[in-house]
């Protein structure tokens, strides 16, 4: 507890600091440590704020949370407004005497130490090899495998002498994977990988398998933008809705300088998340407008499927398939949100569209139905099935070949070879030409994947807004 010279001087410390807060909960492991804390600085005369908490579970973040509350109203304020607004809330008197018998019991010591963080478990690990180990510490488990998209099945693992699983595989080309382990037939994220794939469903690990040289996905010496998270009030759903939002570098909202927009629409169970922490385009973009091959641009990722938040709400039925209140969320609530709270211009030659998988349905949907808002319309293996290539120009939903041909500056159409779309973005590919509209296509190895996903996002941003 003893630090030299620290405590020595309570009359300058006094002075200096203006609120010295401590809170813990009575059934905190911690508590000991805590109360003998409180102790000591009053023996000390000490001036601090003593906080006790009995009904917030211990160790929690029910918590943490009450306790930012009740300190944040105090910071940056007066002396006069902290000492008559900053309240001790000490133990209960029925409850001290109790709590003073637990005391020794609720502490820091080698055995929580040794609870809290056991032996270490690596996984993934990187080797020198360009091989990559998970481990998973399932010591009562009978079988563990791991699924991971950089195979083609999952992969058999093994119990070593510690009880934990583990297998090492080789991957086809580096890159970030998702992958699961599956435990007795439960899939779960590895408990030890931070980087997690935002879902609905399962949510993966990530396994990034960096090349010797950096590429556009990696985090690199150059400027950096910025993503920001926000909400926004949907009048259509009644109800307010998350997006994210990437700013390049060097955006500056005082400034006369206005940026074009591309809006950026998730898959099916993804978030609006996904796009950031695994499609990596804050840094995809960072990279490529550093080596002037992409041009500065706003990127607004909005949540597009609202089925989870209806159903927490008892509203409802939402058809995931039905592109309407997708494209009537993006046109009447978040381009208007957005160009009321960015520096964004607000033409259509500078607005742009682009979507996965169920996303890229819906940008279909938004984009070539509404070509006087978007010149700039993308699809990476869009879930469009049956004829519906050819029926959505003759029922209206999208425009007449006369139109888009007018209105849309790019058109582009990506899909993996083995992606189960591909047959479906082949079939609008014959559509558009059988009706002359202008565009690209995109076809490569691989499947309905996220590494997919952030090659059609560098094709695209190389092209748009030039």
């Amino acid at each position: 507890m003893e630090l030299p010279g620290v405590y020595d001087n309570a009359a300058a410390l006094n002075e200096r600091i203006r609120l010295f807060w401590l809170g813990v909960g009575t059934d905190d492991f911690l508590y000991g440590n805590a109360k003998e804390y409180n102790d000591f600085l009053t023996q000390k005369g000490i001036n601090h704020v003593e906080y006790y908490t009995t009904d917030k579970w211990g160790h929690t973040w029910m918590n943490a949370r009450h306790f930012l509350v009740k300190t944040l109203p105090l910071l940056f304020q007066s002396r006069e407004y902290v000492a008559a607004n900053a309240k001790t809330m000490k133990v209960p008197k029925a409850a001290q005497k109790k709590k003073n018998a637990q005391k020794d019991e609720q502490r820091l010591t080698p055995d929580v130490m040794k609870r809290i963080f056991p032996k270490g478990v690596v996984s993934p690990e990187y080797n020198a090899d360009g091989t990559v180990t998970f481990r998973f510490d399932a010591a009562n488990a009978k079988n563990v495998e791991l699924d991971c998209q950089m195979l083609a099945a999952r992969a058999p693992m093994s119990k070593n002498a510690d009880g934990v699983w583990e297998v090492t595989v080789t991957p086809p080309t580096n890159d970030i994977y998702p992958y699961t382990f599956i435990m007795d037939g439960l899939q779960v994220a590895d408990p030890n990988c931070v980087e997690i794939f935002p879902n609905e469903g399962v949510k993966s690990s990530l396994a990034y398998n960096r090349t010797p040289e950096p590429v556009m996905q990696d985090l690199q010496a150059v400027p950096h933008g910025k993503v920001s998270y926000c909400w926004y009030q949907s009048s259509q759903l009644g109800f307010p809705r998350p997006m994210t939002v990437y700013t390049p570098a060097g955006y500056d909202p005082a400034s006369d300088k206005k940026y074009p927009v591309l809006y950026l629409i998730h898959g099916m169970t993804d978030t609006y998340e996904t796009w950031y922490k695994v499609g990596k385009i804050n840094l995809i973009l960072d990279n490529m407008i550093a080596r002037g091959v992409a041009e500065e641009m706003i990127v607004v990722m909005p949540y597009a499927n609202p089925a989870i938040e209806m159903t927490a709400r008892n509203l409802g039925p939402y058809n995931l398939l039905d592109p309407g209140v997708n494209t009537r969320e993006i046109i009447e609530e978040v381009i208007p949100y957005v160009e009321a709270n960015w520096a964004v211009k607000t033409d259509a030659d500078s607005r742009a569209i682009a979507g996965f998988s169920l996303g890229g349905r819906q940008s279909l949907a938004t984009g070539l139905g509404n070509p006087d808002k978007f010149h700039w319309v993308s699809a990476f293996a869009p879930a469009i099935f049956g004829d519906e290539p050819t029926s959505n120009f003759e029922n209206g939903l999208w425009k007449t070949e006369e139109v888009l041909n007018k209105e849309l500056r790019f058109l582009c159409l990506c899909c993996g070879n083995s992606d189960f779309l591909n047959k479906a973005s082949r079939d609008l590919d014959q559509s558009l030409l059988d009706r002359k509209i202008e565009h690209i296509t995109f076809y490569c190895p691989g499947g309905h994947t996220w590494m997919n996903c952030r090659d059609y996002f560098e094709l695209v941003a190389r092209r748009i807004f030039k």
